[in-house]
């Protein structure tokens, strides 16, 4: 295959900063290389063949879902690039590098279903646009548009037209800054014309009830024959004051075909002074009272969607805006935006340190709890990693950055938490399916109730239209569909402060309905690191005398065994016997000469080899009290049998044994083991109490170290000696058997089972980019007591969802029920049944903000 004459430096490797690479295939045939990143599952790679074999002249298609990569053979005589990548939009996959670009627009006001609704029917207008994600909990549009087709200021044009203000744009991993320019929502401008509007309403009151002030109602004028009177004067001036924002709403609703709350209520408004003109009894008061009081329900939608920001924006804030950069001996202060990879950052005590990056000078205690959820501080030295936005609690600590500002851990998590809202879970779309019938419905049944209720029910036609109007104002399921979204987005946000980052509300749903917990062993249950557990001295040798020589023969060694060896003796202050003539003897263990005598370490089944009779051996004593188990026979009485008793019971305690001698001498046993995190049993136990049916372990390690750390951990079964392929096999098997199935691994060794369960867990993640973008949640710490938190936080969202649909259902259904009958007045409508039911949501929501890991809440 040779490059065709316009291959450029950025297309010579099969890609294209510009689109499809195209080369020449040697018999006359062309190949297109295309980059398709969401293509990453075989179901994916499917969809995709499929369509492109639609083209005529396609010889062969390759995807390739480890890479993200699709290249098709194909004549070119009958078809081209350009129509292979629209093939492959066709099957819903964006090609990247192809002129395409993704923008995130900040767009504060619209912050309900109903002005997203709005937005994307604005935008559906604009060309050359390929996808469009609106998110009113965090008030952002993330737009996927073509460069050649259409221009930014095109999306924003658009934006703007369906009456929303883009305060800011960000490109793709990008974090938007805060765009609250209006202060608190009770101080804006709405605010304001609003508290006006309902002044208005109020002095309206005292002259439409005469008593208070008898005979001041006085008749101002008429309208169309219509009498006018002072009580009619000051209702009209509070909708003029108290409406502008709805009508104008209702007005780019109505532009953009889009039946939402904006339109019902102008309709609703303009409809009571229609009325009031049409059937000569005045409904005022109901525009008035209309336009004051979804007013005051839109400032407190408002309000509740900025608590739900809140959350997200303390997780931005983490991060300093400036950072103290040394160059050349000289320190200089300048916004982390300009802190390059490379350069070194100083931070004292008490600042948070603003980048990324590795501790090249100082030493200091770490508060990592803003990233990983840590409790207690992290001693970090030189060579250690430092997270942005963690805190330095005493130290002077100098730090090479390893990332950029907007590549940085916490950016990743801020990115992450913020697009989560993409994934949607079951009932949340469930929602936007019914949401679609419901208001219809409403409307139809708005307008029914309007035109048959004089006849059917005796009232009169002006009741009547009160009740229409009554019923446009609960035909919006504004509080309904806003139930999931902010219940996830509080949910999402409250487990990322607490170390714990979830990729989507999909996973989050799917955690809380997990019935079996399943977890790898070498790095979740147990720590993945080598160390000494126990030191057994033979012969009248001390335990630093055996240090001492297994130090000194393992030192050469580069296995974890002898690693651990070494760092024991170490820690332990031990120095290392001279060495000379050292041997590998392969599978059984080490011989070197220590101070001139030669030295063994390794397998009982070496010192076997040696003539050993490792049935006899006599334990170093403390007093007469012997080490293992006593023979009576012995006349020395401190006997032990390595064979059968001393080896088999560290074996069974999941520990690999090192005996260490001489020719002549036994001098002492070392075991070794992967340690048992210390949280492992208390999460196990605090998960069954929490309703997990079962919990399994599944290992490649040995049957016998297997089945001693699953006793220890207190599991409900365990599953030894699995290759990669029957880990997911037996996952499968699990999932079969189970509704859910969660898999608790490292996020890389375990990537094939983590994405065959349920929902896979990734262990110790932060800063880890492999385990960010594999698993589905991620806990930032190397913490198990994280993962009872997670299960009880997935269970109690799952319930606050469940709580929020039913219950914004329950009062909607009733209020319009009982609207015909009278028992509903339009001030209960909007206040209950809209600014109410939006409030008691939110709040609700935002109660999964109050539950924390167990070990958090200890003293």
């Amino acid at each position: 295959m040779t490059e065709s004459d316009g291959c450029s430096d950025a297309g010579c490797d099969g890609t294209s900063a510009d689109g499809p690479t195209v080369t020449d295939s040697r018999d006359g045939m062309q190949v297109a290389q295309l980059s398709v990143p969401e293509m990453d599952c075989p179901s994916c790679a499917g969809k995709v063949e499929s369509s492109v074999r639609e083209l005529a002249g396609i010889e062969a298609v390759d995807p390739q879902i480890a890479t993200g990569r699709l290249t098709v053979e194909y004549d070119g005589a009958e078809t081209d690039a350009a129509a292979i990548a629209e093939r492959v939009e066709a099957a819903g996959y964006t090609v990247a590098d192809d002129g395409g670009e993704t923008l995130r627009f900040s767009v504060p006001e619209m912050d309900c279903a109903s002005c997203a609704g709005k937005v994307e029917s604005a935008l559906g207008s604009v060309g050359g646009l390929r996808a469009v994600e609106t998110h009113p909990t965090t008030g952002t549009a993330v737009v996927t548009y073509d460069r050649n087709a259409t221009t930014e200021g095109d999306i924003v044009a658009a934006i703007e037209r369906a009456g929303y203000e883009v305060t800011e744009t960000t490109g793709e991993g990008e974090t938007p800054g805060q765009t609250d320019e209006n202060g608190s929502v009770w101080t804006s401008s709405r605010a304001l014309k609003t508290w006006v509007s309902g002044m208005f309403v109020a002095l309206g009151l005292v002259f439409f009830f005469e008593f208070l002030l008898p005979g001041a109602n006085a008749q101002v004028g008429s309208v169309l024959g219509s009498p006018l009177f002072v009580d009619d004067v000051l209702f009209l001036i509070a909708v003029a004051t108290g409406g502008q924002e709805i009508l104008r709403g209702g007005y780019y609703s109505l532009r953009n075909r889009n039946l939402d709350i904006d339109l019902l209520m102008s309709i609703a408004i303009l409809g009571a002074l229609t009325a009031s003109l049409a059937f000569g009894e005045a409904l005022y008061f109901e525009a008035a009272t209309l336009a004051f009081l979804f007013s005051v329900a839109e400032l407190l939608e408002r309000y509740s969607m900025d608590r739900a920001r809140n959350s997200l924006e303390e997780l931005m804030d983490l991060s300093p805006d400036e950072a103290t950069v040394k160059h050349d001996g000289t320190e200089e202060v300048v916004p982390v935006d300009d802190v390059q990879v490379g350069d070194i950052v100083v931070i004292r005590p008490g600042e948070k340190i603003p980048m990324d990056g590795e501790v090249i000078d100082g030493t200091s205690a770490v508060n990592q709890a803003p990233i990983t959820g840590e409790s207690v501080p992290v001693d970090k030295t030189e060579g250690d990693e430092v997270y942005a936005g963690t805190i330095n609690e005493e130290g002077y600590l100098e730090v090479q950055v390893t990332a950029a500002a907007s590549d940085n851990t916490l950016s990743r998590i801020v990115q992450m938490v913020e697009d989560a809202q993409s994934n949607k879970t079951e009932r949340e779309q469930f929602v936007e399916r019914f949401s679609s019938y419901y208001t219809p419905v409403v409307v139809a049944f708005a307008v029914l109730v309007t035109l048959a209720s004089p006849a059917a029910l005796g009232v009169a036609w002006s009741t009547a239209v009160v009740h229409g109007l009554t019923l446009l104002v609960l035909a919006c399921p504004c509080a309904f569909v806003i139930s999931t979204p902010v219940s996830v987005v509080s949910g999402i946000t409250s487990a990322a402060k607490n170390g714990v980052l979830i990729k989507g509300g999909n996973h989050l749903e799917a955690m809380g309905a997990v019935d079996v917990v399943a977890f790898d062993k070498t790095g979740t249950l147990t720590k993945g690191e080598l160390t000494v557990t126990d030191v057994l001295p033979l012969n009248g040798n001390t335990e630093a005398e055996v240090l001492r020589c297994a130090r000194g023969l393992e030192q050469r060694s580069e296995h974890p065994i002898g690693e651990a060896i070494v760092a024991e003796a170490g820690a332990a202050g031990v120095e290392s016997a001279d060495i000379d003539d050292f041997e590998s003897i392969t599978g059984k263990g080490v011989r070197a000469d220590l101070d001139g005598t030669p030295h063994y370490a390794g397998k009982p089944g070496l010192f076997d080899d040696l003539g050993f009779d490792l049935s006899h051996v006599h334990a170093t004593t403390d007093g007469g009290v012997v080490t293992r188990t006593a023979q009576q026979l012995c006349e020395r009485n401190n006997c032990i049998d390595l064979l059968e008793d001393t080896v088999p019971e560290l074996q069974a305690e999941g520990k690999t044994v090192v005996i260490v001698g001489t020719e002549d001498e036994i001098e002492g046993i070392i075991a070794v083991a992967d340690e048992v995190r210390p949280e492992a049993k208390a999460a196990i136990s605090r998960l069954r109490d929490l309703g997990v049916e079962r919990t399994v372990m599944l290992t490649g390690d040995n049957e016998r170290t297997a089945a001693a750390i699953a006793r220890a951990v207190g599991v409900d079964d365990y599953r030894a000696e699995l290759l990669p392929d029957e880990k997911v096999a037996a996952i499968d098997d699990l999932v079969d058997e189970y509704d859910g199935v969660a898999m608790v691994g490292d996020g890389i060794n375990d990537a094939p089972a983590l994405a065959s369960a349920t929902v896979g867990v990734a262990m110790g993640a932060a800063g880890t980019d492999t385990a960010l973008e594999t698993a589905d949640i991620a806990l930032m710490s190397d913490d198990l007591s994280k993962l009872p938190y997670l299960y009880e936080l997935a269970n109690d969202a799952n319930g606050v969802i469940r709580q929020n649909i039913w219950a914004s259902l329950a009062v909607k259904a009733g209020l319009a029920v009982a609207v015909p009958f009278g028992y509903v007045p339009i001030w209960a409508a909007v206040l209950a049944g809209d600014a109410g039911m939006t409030t008691a949501v939110t709040g609700n929501a935002m109660r999964l903000s109050r539950i924390r890991p167990e070990s958090d809440d200890e003293p």
